[in-house]
């Protein structure tokens, strides 16, 4: 865990409002260390249920319990599925989350799709999509069934919303639906390699098979969900699979992870992948964010 703000780092006006946990990465598998797929780090596969349960004892042991804490994707590794072990892991890992004290947010990563379909997904422990908050005079902030994406307030005026990074994707799409055709067709447009995972030769090395994007529909979504809360004077925490602006291979589709809500002059908002990303601890990533009056 991250250490807690001293009081030189608040200012003497500020009060803290509320907190909130981040995690990704979990990655876990009933397996031996090894390393990362490009042989430069070592994974602790086994020993990455260890981690979470003590970032799950950091914020159950707060003096000011966190309101949630949001899980950023690639809870269980993709080994699993070569060992058959998918269900299994994925039940340890999701009773280890039982013993947190707050609600957990969970989004999807490239390797929950290496494990499972969208539709298993969608009906799975990992679809926290009722925890949204629903603006009833405000139809246009409903998410379609088409992604997995949803808003939630955990605190007055501050709004967080989840986004599905794999909504274009290959991955864990029915092979014989429209969209799988198009995210293909996309994906060979930018792609000429044989191995769809290389990125070797690419002018956007973001095409890449293990990466996804953003439909035209969610954004426009995401648009009517800022919309709403730049009209309401409400902040906004993004939350998404942890893509970075660097390297160009972990960028989402069509390459930016930059989001449109410059375009309407909403600026109190926050991306937490960006802010989770350096937060290494062995193959999981920890956060504690904490929220301050000015």
């Amino acid at each position: 865990m991250d250490d807690k703000p001293s009081p030189e780092a608040l200012s003497e006006s500020s009060e803290r409002l509320f907190s909130f946990g981040v995690i990704a990465d979990v990655q876990y598998a009933d397996l031996e260390d090894g390393f990362n797929f490009q042989g430069t780090r070592q994974r602790y596969y086994r020993h990455s249920l260890l981690h979470l349960q003590g970032a799950i004892e950091d914020w159950n042991n707060e003096s000011s319990t966190p309101c949630c804490v949001l899980q950023l994707g690639d809870i269980i590794d993709g080994y699993n599925a070569q060992y058959n072990a998918s269900e299994k892991s994925l039940e340890l890992v999701m009773d280890t989350f039982k013993r947190l004290k707050v609600p957990v947010h969970h989004t999807w990563g490239n390797h929950e799709f290496y494990n499972f379909s969208r539709e298993y997904l969608t009906h799975s422990k990992l679809n926290t999509k009722f925890l949204e908050d629903q603006i009833v005079h405000h139809p246009e902030t409903m998410p379609s069934e088409d992604y997995y994406a949803y808003h939630f307030v955990p605190f007055p005026k501050f709004r967080f919303v989840l986004l599905d990074a794999y909504d274009l994707s290959v991955l864990g799409m029915d092979q014989s639906s429209p969209k799988y055709e198009q995210c293909m067709k996309i994906l060979r447009e930018h792609n000429p390699n044989t191995e769809l995972n290389s990125p070797q030769g690419l002018s956007e090395p973001q095409f890449v098979q293990f990466n996804g994007g953003f439909s035209q529909e969610q954004l426009n979504w995401l648009n009517e969900v800022l919309t709403f809360s730049d009209t309401n004077q409400e902040k906004v925490v993004i939350a998404i699979f942890p893509f970075t602006q660097t390297p160009l291979t972990v960028c989402a589709w069509p390459g930016t992870t930059e989001m449109p809500w410059q375009s309407f002059g909403l600026m109190s908002a926050w991306c937490v992948s960006l802010l989770v990303t350096p937060m290494m601890v062995a193959t999981l990533r920890i956060l504690l964010v904490y929220i301050t009056s000015a």
